[in-house]
């Protein structure tokens, strides 16, 4: 009975630990304290290198330095005319007639002038600049640009960070840059990037004619807000104000954004705050591209340089030997191939500066000077054709002619074709056919072809009979449309 009851305590105990046990492990009724709690492997998977480890604290220490030199612009302006304002009756006419902006800008000088983009501070009534350290200032602006979309703001302050502008012209694609702002409201954000394309033009975000587009792309995230603030490299030196993002509508980032080169945004701030506004020198010409047609027309190894287009009456261009037809291939020593590469180097300089261009005309290189006039002592252009009437005797044996091999028709011209186009000589292009060399060139109904490879065509005979000469190689046609403007257009003939 004894022995009994002693086996019956022991299958108590036994069970009693075993139920605790099962208490413990599934039920979590005892925890461990926070000192025995252990998270995570022991060691980091991979070792960083040191060429890692420092590359890595280059992007550290830009944003260190470089954040304090970037500022929050808070701008009120104009609210934008609707289109039932002057309506009595429109059930919102009292609707503010301002709005509220915001954008970034760089400290440029530590006495308070800072750069900013001209779309920031556009119309301003009242703009306010918040510092890094939070404080804030009212803010005057001392001039814009909007050309090159750029302006200087100044606050009343000393001793401030002072941002390092560096020098675009050395930028490569690839580089790696870093974005700095104040998007979307979110004060000093930093991101990261490569150097997408430099030069890039032809955007529309400049609709002035002589608006200067000559853009770092970047894939730098660039939000609204952004706008004004720092592309700079990693050594910490600015290399571009952030000016534009591209957008499928959503007026949000989608991959890459746009910065002014800061060689230009130096230029222009210095004219700025010294005059209020800026002093800048043209050449007087329109120009062009030259593509592969046009460097055969003209005898050319390669497609290279910029070709003028048209002589602006009364401009520098006009006052020196430049000619239409001729092709710029360096400005003072630096190679130019895309229009908006003269456009910028040229918008840096002031009325007066005089710069050597070299030219290729005729099979030859030839160095040209000249002295560089502000626009508004510029006048219309003047169209590359000769507009003068001369009493030339007109052939009329062939009246019309179609070039399947170009897949274009010209015909003659008529009285009022003359008196449309101001001008004696000639054939009008009637049709353009689909996928041809001529479509191909931008050419199209309703232009005329007033000269071949410099020279004057008279008419349908005359242009036939040059078009068939020249099988197997290339023309360089002058073509002007009704209301004067002329270019200059390459046109390959097949054999």
């Amino acid at each position: 009975m004894k022995l009994k009851a002693i086996l019956s305590a022991m299958v108590l105990l036994i069970i009693g630990v075993l139920f605790g046990a099962l208490l413990v492990s599934g039920f979590g009724l005892v925890r461990p304290g926070l000192a025995d709690i252990k998270l995570g492997a022991d060691n980091a998977p991979v070792s960083i290198h040191a060429e890692a480890s420092s590359f890595g604290q280059a992007f550290i220490e830009t944003a260190e330095k470089v954040t304090p030199t970037i500022v929050q612009i808070s701008v009120v302006s104009e609210r934008d005319k609707g289109p039932h304002d002057d309506f009595f009756f429109f059930p919102f006419k009292d609707l503010p007639k301002e709005q509220r902006g915001s954008g970034s800008g760089i400290i440029i000088s530590d006495d308070g002038y800072i750069v900013t983009n001209n779309h920031v501070v556009e119309n301003a009534n009242k703009v306010t600049v918040g510092m890094y350290d939070k404080r804030r200032f009212d803010a005057t602006v001392v001039g814009t640009d909007p050309l090159t979309d750029l302006a200087v703001i100044k606050i009343d302050a000393k001793d401030l960070p002072v941002a390092y502008l560096g020098d675009s012209d050395h930028l490569k694609v690839g580089q790696w840059v870093m974005a700095i702002g104040n998007p979307l409201s979110l004060a000093s954000t930093v991101t990261a990037g490569i150097v997408s394309a430099i030069g890039r033009g032809q955007l529309g975000l400049i609709r002035d004619s002589y608006g200067v587009e000559n853009f770092i792309q970047t894939d730098a995230a660039i939000n609204p807000g952004n706008s004004g603030g720092a592309l700079v490299d990693l050594s910490g030196s600015v290399v571009g104000v952030n000016s534009a993002i591209a957008s499928s509508g959503t007026g949000t980032y989608i991959g890459y954004g746009f910065a002014i080169p800061i060689n230009l945004a130096k230029a222009v701030a210095k004219d700025l705050i010294a005059n209020g506004k800026v002093s800048r020198g043209y050449i007087g010409i329109n120009i062009g591209e030259v593509d592969d047609a046009i460097a055969k027309s003209l005898g050319m190894d390669r497609p290279r340089g910029i070709i003028i287009q048209g002589i602006v009456e009364n401009g520098a261009a006009s006052e020196s030997d430049l000619r239409p037809g001729d092709v710029i291939l360096e400005v003072d020593g630096r190679e130019v191939d895309a229009p908006n590469q003269l456009q910028s180097y040229v918008a840096a300089k002031t009325a007066g500066t005089v710069v050597s261009l070299k030219i290729f005309r005729d099979g030859e290189e030839l160095e040209r000077k000249v002295t560089l006039k502000r626009r508004d002592q510029d006048s219309i252009t003047e169209a590359a054709s000769d507009k003068s009437k001369e009493n030339s005797e007109l052939k009329n044996n062939l009246s019309s002619a179609t070039f399947d091999n170009l897949g274009m028709t010209v015909k003659n011209l008529n009285d009022r074709d003359r008196s449309d186009f101001n001008t004696d000589h000639g054939v009008l292009i009637t049709k353009i056919e689909p996928f041809g060399k001529a479509e191909d060139q931008r050419l199209f109904a309703g232009l005329v072809i007033t000269e071949v490879d410099r020279k004057k065509v008279k008419d349908v005979e005359d242009f036939s009979a040059i078009v068939e000469s020249k099988r197997g190689s290339a023309l360089l046609l002058n073509v002007v449309d009704n209301k004067g403007n002329s270019r200059f257009v390459g046109l390959e003939i097949p054999e």
